[in-house]
């Protein structure tokens, strides 16, 4: 299907978002939020001829939600990208004087995602001006808050649905059909208080969450034996550690945070009891050892089956597109695509090429972009109808 995506529209789109500071303030006080670029995508979209709509979730979190309607009797596809970006204070690069430059397009948020937004509007305004009659109707979400807590896809799912999504994160085209996930755990060792001359009056509250890190260390062995066959293991690792108040006190109290990231097939009841099971086993060593735990956040693994008409639809645009078969491919970090799934949305994950996720240098590659637009265009007509 020859539909005009042209570069040089793209990357100046592009480079007209990353000129956004949309830093997500929770990641960064400094940040501005997502309010501006919202504006400027509900503007642009609707000078395209779309249904927008502005959906408030908080004083700087917005999302964006544009309908392309189609005739009526086909499927309904939603793409969705987020608007937010991590810090960019200690990038080597100006962040948002974005540069074009050997065919990548250098800023912060150019790989994550916005990039993809550009790809994404792309595609839909090609499909708009060619006046192709769909059947079903593509809607489009720009989402709040993703690097953070994902509040913009949370408060998105009480509302809109639709019988596929493609979350655009960067994949390096290949087709994304799995990811882990993740939940926080906070654990409080209790300790005594007492002058460090005198150890027989005090309780090292500091060294008692060593034992807790050793049997994180065991479970961190455990974890290993088993793989998922794209995404490979389940991990833990301590991520925070507060205690003590000066050098001559002995610690009456510390604090441990760790990361326990899940493969499909793994729950939180059971990682629940993974954690009690530490704490239990530690007690019963010690019956002085005093401590509590819980899980404080939690997102699901995802992952999808190929047996989707989203998939089928997605792998024959791309090899009439590409003239090869796509890379079958897990997601390295979680995504929003795990809440689209968990609210009875088919999701895949599909995005350009790029280098330096929340690093110093990030940068997309421009040609990925006019593929991923080409890609999708073929994928809406084919899933619409």
């Amino acid at each position: 299907m020859n539909m005009l995506i042209e570069r040089d529209a793209i990357v100046s789109l592009v480079q007209e978002l990353v000129r956004i500071d949309s830093v997500n303030p929770y990641l960064d006080a400094d940040g501005h939020g997502e309010r501006q670029i919202a504006r400027f995508i509900r503007e642009r979209l609707v000078a395209s001829g779309l249904e927008v709509n502005m959906q408030p979730i908080n004083e700087t979190a917005v999302n964006v939600i544009a309908v392309l309607r189609g005739s009526g009797g086909g499927k309904s596809l939603m793409l969705n990208g987020h608007m937010d970006t991590v810090s960019a204070k200690r990038m080597e690069i100006p962040p948002f004087e974005p540069t074009y430059q050997d065919g990548n397009i250098y800023g912060r948020g150019s790989l994550d995602m916005k990039g993809s937004l550009g790809a994404m509007i792309a595609a839909v305004e090609a499909i708009s001006k060619a006046q192709m009659a769909l059947a079903g109707d593509v809607i489009l979400t720009f989402v709040a808050d993703e690097e953070y807590m994902s509040i913009g896809t949370e408060e998105l799912v009480k509302e809109y649905r639709a019988d596929a999504a493609i979350v655009c994160e960067p994949t390096d085209l290949a087709i994304g059909i799995v990811h882990k996930g993740f939940g926080w755990v906070r654990c409080e060792v209790e300790g005594k208080a007492a002058h460090g001359s005198r150890p027989a009056e005090g309780v090292d509250a500091i060294v008692r969450a060593g034992r807790v890190l050793q049997e994180l260390e065991r479970l961190s062995e455990n974890l290993g034996t088993s793989k998922h066959p794209i995404v490979g293991a389940a991990s833990v690792h301590a991520s925070l550690i507060q205690g003590g108040t000066e050098l001559s006190t002995y610690p009456d109290y510390c604090r441990l945070e760790w990361e326990r990231r899940t493969i499909p097939g793994e729950t939180q009841h059971a990682v629940e009891q993974e954690i009690q099971a530490i704490l239990q086993k530690l007690r019963q060593e010690d019956e002085s050892f005093r401590a509590e735990a819980e899980l404080f956040f939690w997102r699901e693994p995802f992952e999808v089956s190929t047996d989707e008409p989203i998939f089928r639809a997605m792998h024959a645009a791309f090899e009439r597109k590409m003239q090869r078969s796509p890379e079958i491919s897990g997601f390295s970090g979680w995504a929003d695509s795990a809440l689209l799934q968990g609210a009875g949305i088919p999701t895949l994950l599909f995005g350009p090429v790029g280098v330096g996720l929340h690093a110093a240098v990030e940068y997309v590659e421009a040609d990925s972009l006019v593929d991923m637009a080409h890609i999708l265009v073929e994928t809406i007509c084919d899933f619409c109808g």
